[in-house]
């Protein structure tokens, strides 16, 4: 199956209008990567038809696409309220309540239960995305937040709530997502997004109930909360990944900070050498229309100039009208960008104190080698996947190709910048393993004769250790 080539991956999230089979197999040559699913909404059974749906395109048509099981995390939402939704009027009061009730001019239910002993008096209260804004006047610190409406209109069930100013007290994986994650890991997935990471110890709490059920599933952090961005260095430093989820970000902190702390994030990331995904509204107008805003375009472009592995789609692939026009328009866009102006090759700073120093320096020195060969193809064999996240993070020019007999590894590879992964499994000797990948990836038509190629490997290679060879070689 010939898929659209770019460097920069595209994660699309699956829903109603592209759960199909003969769809999604669409969007997969059109260029996605990564399927999302949003445990926010849908049931488990319809998750595991969409799961079994991608594993048989995978096993098909020898595609490699990875799996993002996307828990919903403490999301605070309001409860029902009257048909026809509630109106509310500047400068008059509402209740919020933890009792359920159906809401009405006078009093809304919160799902969050403990909200009246974690809110302060003055603090800010925003409801559905921003669009409407209370103020704290008084808590009785037990089941009654009374509000002042700063910004009024029209609420419906079950919207979204966010606390900019408050310490929330929820607990990270909530007891719906330990229930989600148990099905995620059953199935196998290979990545896992934790929604509404606010310090490091959240992404090891998750690692530990991973660790625990024997599964190998890495960690994505989604950052949307403050708190999070004053934790990043902890927060990257030991997750396997980071989405910049814009969304909420952009509700609990003030809008003009997302731009500068999207690229903050991406530099960070690139730099510890973890995929960074860049989130939220990137063509949102397309759920809608077959074209997108000019700004739109921009938006994704500077996302790909910012360093982004990937970029993502949420409502324009999973519930929007047009999700093939979406994935063509962003491949041409990533493609463009990449052949036209992409800031290839970034030479990094090594940690000579770190326990990786020297198969990082010899990852370093295969794309620098790269780089001043001009070469076609960085080739590698990794059992963990290590030298993968290394090679990519510093932006090479060339495909970095990836050989492994782990066959799980091949779909987590999917989301990682300009790699592509192959499996095998016949380490003999390093000359004959390198002169027999050399060989697949002719056949493949990736490469071709006269072309240079960088090699690496662990020798003694049956060992299957950390990285310690380059070989520079012409392809015949």
């Amino acid at each position: 199956m010939k898929i659209i080539q770019k460097k920069t991956k595209i994660v699309a999230t699956l829903g109603p209008a592209s759960s199909n089979k003969d769809v999604l197999l669409s969007l997969i040559k059109a260029g996605v990567d990564v399927c999302r699913l949003n445990f926010s909404h849908g049931k488990q059974e319809d998750h595991q038809q969409v799961i079994n749906t991608i594993r048989e395109i995978n096993q098909k048509y020898k595609t490699n696409i990875g799996i993002l099981a996307d828990l919903q995390g403490p999301k605070i939402r309001i409860g029902l309220v009257k048909d026809g939704g509630i109106n509310l009027i500047n400068g008059t009061q509402v209740k919020i309540t933890t009792q359920e009730c159906i809401g009405d001019d006078n009093q809304i239910y919160i799902t969050y239960s403990t909200f009246p002993q974690d809110v302060k008096a003055g603090e800010i209260i925003l409801l559905d995305d921003g669009k409407l804004q209370l103020k704290v006047i008084e808590t009785n610190r037990k089941d009654t937040v009374i509000c002042e409406v700063v910004h009024g209109g029209v609420l419906t069930s079950r919207k979204g709530v966010n606390l900019p100013n408050t310490k929330v007290s929820i607990p990270s994986l909530t007891e719906e997502d330990l229930i989600n994650l148990d099905f995620a890991l059953e199935n196998d997935v290979e990545w896992i997004g934790l929604s509404f990471v606010r310090t490091a110890e959240d992404i090891i709490d998750l690692k530990r109930i991973i660790s625990r059920s024997g599964k190998t599933a890495r960690v994505i952090a989604k950052i949307e909360k403050p708190e999070a961005i004053d934790n990043i260095d902890a927060i990257i430093e030991v997750t396997d990944g980071v989405m910049v989820a814009r969304g909420d970000l952009g509700v609990e902190m003030p809008l003009e900070e997302v731009p500068v702390l999207q690229k903050m994030i991406a530099k960070k990331c690139n730099i510890a050498s973890k995929p960074v995904i860049v989130a939220t509204q990137m063509l949102e107008s397309m759920i809608t229309t077959p074209r997108p805003t000019r700004a739109e375009v921009n938006d994704v472009a500077n996302s790909v100039l910012d360093g982004a592995d990937a970029v993502m789609l949420s409502g324009e692939t999973s519930v929007g009208e047009f999700p093939l026009i979406v994935i063509e328009t962003m491949s041409k866009i990533i493609h463009h960008v990449e052949s036209t102006s992409y800031p290839y090759y970034k030479e990094k700073e090594l940690d000579e104190t770190c326990a990786t120093y020297m198969a990082d320096a010899v990852c370093s020195s295969a794309v620098f080698l790269a780089d001043k060969t001009n070469a076609a193809g960085i080739i590698s064999m990794t059992s963990s996947g290590y030298t993968a996240f290394q090679i990519c993070s510093h932006r090479p020019k060339a495909g970095t190709y990836i050989f492994t007999s782990n066959r799980n590894l091949l779909n987590t590879l999917s989301l990682l910048w300009g790699v592509k992964g192959f499996y095998y499994d016949k380490f003999d000797s390093t000359d004959k393993t390198i002169s027999e990948v050399n060989k697949i990836l002719k056949a493949e038509k990736i490469i071709e004769s006269g072309d240079v190629v960088i090699n690496t490997a662990a020798i003694p290679i049956e060992k299957k250790g950390k990285t310690n060879m380059i070989k520079v070689s012409v392809i015949e």
